[in-house]
């Protein structure tokens, strides 16, 4: 048995020894490894590396989305390998699912959130109010669990996966389209539900929150002004001033979520829908950002999310049932109370269906939601266990026959037409540069003076 360790490092456990597998093909065995190499922090960075990149591979030969080919890898590794998380690790995967969300915010442009606003306040309200009274009701009365056990499992499995959603747009290019758009916009609506639950449900209300929210309006108050006046003053350079900032917003709100006893993941969307209208002026700086998560953040975050399903637990009968059950609920909650809606805003059969699924997708929230309970003692390991395995289920099941079946093809114009950025662009661009920089200059001065 070959064992690794790094504080609560990786484990690799349940492996035959090197000697016994070098013998087969008559090879002499390799000296044993020093001490000091089980302590490598560069040797447990390559292994979740390799596994990333062996991701990627997969997603490229099988057309698979990648956020979903790491999350299979990453249930292999931690059932076959038995990799574990340490500190750095969630570090890495929790900022990863941040930066996600905050991009995916972005993405929702205010122009097409407006044109889309009605379709997608009802689709995102009624996507998460199908499965959240559906599921609370098989946990509360069908299989008795206790009331925060309950709400808990209502809340997690009333949410939509943006990063899943948000990884699968930008591959397939539907961000660019209207179709892509309306998506992102009601996974926006569902999953801004599931944080205003969690936050009426269980919100520690106390000095810290108060400060939280106050902080976090004030800062989306002077965000845009305040990030076109870095980017235009100081953008461009090789020390990318304006990403450092905004990744600094990110953590300063993040710390004082954590603070207030919330999750450094709930501003970010709104952080990012702030941002967007400035984004669509700069999509150098979006590309540079969305390099930064898919490359080297988001991998740790999909990664972990996978290596969580422990496939023991799920061999029993009682928690393969409750598992079938509850991915049962969710599902067809989603599909009666989402798929009706498509035809009445002029969504086609296979756009229905397709935008039926994505929304039928759960992990970011999701996980945090079950998180969130576990470590707030309102569920046990055990519930633990069956609702991120259902929240990860819901994240691979629903894309994969998404993008198998059902996926609009934008070269026949299935997904509608491509959004205005480059006109918007292309207005912008037509005003006099001086004229643009001192009207940046009066919103950011009457801002701060107010």
């Amino acid at each position: 048995m070959l064992v690794g360790s790094m504080g609560d490092g990786v484990v690799l456990g349940a492996l035959p020894s090197l000697p016994s597998i070098l013998s087969v093909f008559s090879m002499p065995a390799l000296p044993p490894l020093p001490p000091a190499a089980l302590d490598n922090v560069y040797l447990f960075a390559a292994l979740w590396t390799g596994l990333a990149l062996v991701a990627s591979l997969i997603s490229i030969r099988t057309g698979l989305s990648v956020a979903l080919a790491e999350i299979v890898v990453g249930v292999l590794a931690g059932n076959l390998l038995h990799i574990q998380t340490n500190e750095w690790i969630n570090f890495l995967a929790g900022f990863g699912s941040v930066l996600l969300t905050f991009l995916a915010g972005a993405e929702i442009e205010p122009a097409a959130f407006r044109r889309h606003l009605k379709a997608s306040l009802v689709i995102g309200a009624v996507g998460f109010l199908a499965p959240f009274l559906g599921a609370f009701a098989v946990a509360y009365w069908g299989v008795h669990w206790n009331l925060q056990a309950a709400q808990i499992a209502g809340i997690a499995l009333s949410t939509t996966s943006v990063a899943v959603v948000y990884a699968v747009m930008v591959e397939t290019g539907l961000n660019r389209t209207e179709i892509g758009k309306l998506i992102l916009a009601a996974c926006f609506v569902n999953d801004l539900g599931t944080v205003v639950a969690l936050g009426i449900l269980f919100a520690n209300f106390n000095i810290w929150l108060g400060l939280f929210v106050v902080a976090s309006a004030a800062v989306l108050v002077i965000l845009a002004p305040l990030t076109r006046y870095i980017i235009r003053h100081w953008g461009g350079r090789v020390s990318e001033p304006e990403v450092k900032f905004l990744f600094l917003v990110l953590f300063g709100l993040g710390g004082l979520a954590s603070i207030a006893g919330s999750e450094a993941v709930l501003p970010a969307y709104l952080i990012g829908l702030v941002i967007a209208g400035t984004f669509m002026r700069n999509r150098v700086l979006m590309s540079r950002m969305r390099s930064t998560a898919f490359a080297l953040l988001t991998p740790f975050y999909f990664l972990k999310a996978g290596s969580l399903v422990s496939l023991p637990a799920l061999a029993t009968a009682t928690g393969a049932g409750l598992v079938a059950l509850f991915f049962l609920t969710k599902m067809v909650t989603k599909m009666v109370g989402i798929r009706p809606l498509t035809r009445p805003f002029g969504l086609k059969p296979r756009v229905g269906n397709y935008t039926t699924l994505l929304m039928s997708t759960g992990l970011t929230f999701g996980s945090i939601s079950a998180l969130f309970g576990l470590t707030n003692h309102y569920i046990n390991g055990t519930q633990y266990t069956i609702l991120v395995t259902v929240v990860i289920m819901s994240a691979v099941v629903p894309t994969l026959i998404a993008q198998g079946f059902f996926r609009p093809r934008i070269e026949l114009g299935e997904a509608g037409p491509m959004t205005g950025d480059e006109e918007d662009e292309e207005n912008e661009a037509s005003k006099p540069a001086a004229a643009r920089a001192q009207a940046e200059e009066r919103e950011i001065a009457g801002v701060l003076d107010e």
